[in-house]
């Protein structure tokens, strides 16, 4: 069984999102991506226990979210998918959903994918 993914130490968090946010391209470095992806889906799997959408962000971590029909094996009943970049903008106010819709940067599909309510995860200090 995998091991479930935990909130990041804050200051770890907070020097991530600088490199992150200094990079001209906001690409960042994959050990900073990796540790702020994690954080943030492990803040949404506590904001929204449940099993009901796949959230993935390829390749650093995919989580199983939100209340309604535990999904077991195959193709779940919902799932979102986006990068890093879009997860830590989304997670930090930078980004709404809907923006995020509009602009093709998350696919969405099924009845419960919508993760507006849950978002944003912790307010930007910029």
């Amino acid at each position: 069984m995998p091991a479930r993914l935990r909130p990041a130490d804050p200051a770890d968090v907070a020097a991530a999102l600088a490199r992150v946010r200094a990079d001209e391209a906001g690409t960042g470095e994959k050990g900073d991506l990796r540790l702020l992806v994690k954080h943030y889906l492990a803040l949404l799997e506590a904001r929204a226990p449940g099993h009901s959408v796949e959230v993935r962000v390829p390749p650093y971590a995919a989580v199983q979210v939100v209340p309604g029909v535990r999904h077991t094996r195959g193709t779940p009943p919902a799932v979102v998918e986006t990068d890093a970049a879009t997860i830590i903008a989304l997670a930090t106010g930078e980004l709404t959903w809907h923006e995020a819709e509009q602009a093709g940067r998350v696919r969405a599909s099924g009845e419960r994918a919508d993760l507006s309510p849950y978002l944003p995860l912790h307010r930007s200090v910029s």
